[in-house]
């Protein structure tokens, strides 16, 4: 019998089954969906705050560039690595009882920051608040996760890329809100940027268990990521998503302190440098789901080609820009890279789903388990770009004072993968996807 009231364990879920779907099933679907981008949007600010308050880290903090690049790098890379048993999460304890408690877990950074941040307190303990802040990095995976069980294999461009454009959301959104708060308070009250989430995370873990259900099917899935790490497609995927997810998380959390450097005279306070860096984050975010919408239409494999060449493009602009000195330019070409990593987001994880499909042709429930546990997989694998992208800006800085060489290094990685997607899902000799 199918349970249908929310909050429910639900026994019975045949997506593919039209008429299922279109009696039972997308009602369902839906209601999870809108639940599950609150508690993953309100994840991915709280992830992001660092790329926020660092720049309420004025002089009497005492911290660098370098210093400040390591504490976005810091929240990345724990986000990263929580995304592994975050997906796994969901097939232990069901998606609606895991989404409950990941939600309530983000008042634990967001009480911190809110609380302890403030001149004199030294660089060792901001880091660990910093690193707190990753547990809302892992939401996206289990989300993503979730998700992918609900919807049959013609929507799940659609809804993948709703479910993790809305979450992508997440970063523009702490940004604005650090932006409203430098704006009309000024720089001397970052905890408030914290603080305006902690009503919204009671908010989202409230919604989240009366409206949300757990998909029995889910708990035969717990293998699933055993086998998938046996999987070559999972580790290409996850260099590609390296190149996306990555590049879009990575540029979000450093871009307000790459202007502040590489263009001091014109963002000589906080406030003017944080006018811009919501733009890229939000623009990507938005088109997100044009990625996965495009991918269900011409192939994930042809977008994510295709824009895998778009952004070494941008890089490349952002490279020659820097070299000029030209800010119009350098903002046009960082757009660009926000706008195609987005776009990247939304292709690449149209592609899993399909890799599978196409690789158990009659076996739903294989593609299904094996599709879920990628990608939780090359999630985590993928964040951890983010991680490189900030280190990269760092280490540039500190051996030249420029960000030149980490340009290039973005340039040359866009080539690789441009070369993989080719060689691995477009060469004539394979089956595309």
């Amino acid at each position: 019998m199918t349970a249908t009231l929310p909050g429910s364990w639900i026994d019975d879920w045949r997506p593919e089954d039209r008429d299922f779907w279109d009696r039972i099933g997308a009602p369902i679907a839906r209601r999870n969906l809108i639940f599950s981008i609150t508690s993953e949007h309100i994840g991915f600010s709280v992830w992001s705050l660092w790329s926020v308050l660092v720049l309420f880290l004025g002089p009497e903090y005492g911290i660098d560039p370098a210093g400040k690049f390591l504490l976005t790098a810091v929240p990345t890379l724990v986000g990263a690595a929580l995304r592994i048993p975050y997906s796994f999460a969901v097939a232990r304890f069901g998606g609606r009882n895991w989404t409950v408690f990941s939600a309530t877990l983000l008042l634990v950074p967001s009480l911190l920051a809110a609380f302890l941040i403030r001149p004199g307190v030294d660089f060792s303990t901001l880091l660990l608040i910093a690193a707190v802040a990753g547990v809302g990095g892992g939401n996206f995976a289990s989300s993503m996760t979730n998700i992918n069980a609900y919807y049959p294999d013609r929507l799940k461009g659609w809804a993948l890329g709703i479910n993790a454009g809305g979450g992508n959301l997440g970063v523009a959104a702490v940004q604005l809100v650090g932006l409203v708060v430098l704006a009309v308070f000024g720089a001397g009250h970052p905890g408030l940027v914290a603080g305006f989430y902690i009503p919204l995370i009671v908010l989202a873990a409230l919604g989240s268990a009366l409206y949300m259900d757990n998909l029995t099917q889910a708990r035969s899935e717990k293998r699933g990521m055993r086998d998938a790490v046996r999987e070559p497609h999972t580790w290409v995927m996850s260099l590609l998503y390296i190149g996306t997810f990555g590049s879009f998380i990575g540029f979000g959390f450093a871009f307000g302190q790459v202007l502040q450097v590489q263009f001091a005279d014109v963002f000589s306070t906080p406030v003017k440098a944080a006018y811009l860096t919501f733009l890229g984050p939000l623009l990507g975010s938005l088109i997100r789901p044009v990625g996965g919408a495009l991918a269900d239409r011409l192939g994930g494999a042809r977008v994510t080609f295709v824009n895998f060449i778009a952004m070494a493009l941008g890089a490349t602009t952002v490279l020659i820009a820097a070299q000029l000195r030209s800010l119009p330019l350098y903002i046009v070409g960082f757009i660009a890279l926000f706008i195609f990593s987005g776009i990247g987001n939304g292709s690449t994880y149209k592609m899993i789903p399909a890799i599978f499909k196409r690789k158990h042709p009659h076996d739903d429930h294989e593609a299904r388990r094996l599709s879920g546990a990628v990608i939780g997989i090359a999630g985590a694998i993928g964040a951890f770009g983010g991680v490189l992208v900030n280190l990269a800006f760092r280490q540039s800085f500190l051996t030249t004072k420029e960000a030149d060489a980490a340009y290039v290094a973005f340039i040359a990685f866009y080539a690789v993968c441009v070369l993989v997607t080719w060689a691995v899902y477009l060469r004539p000799a394979h089956q595309r996807v």
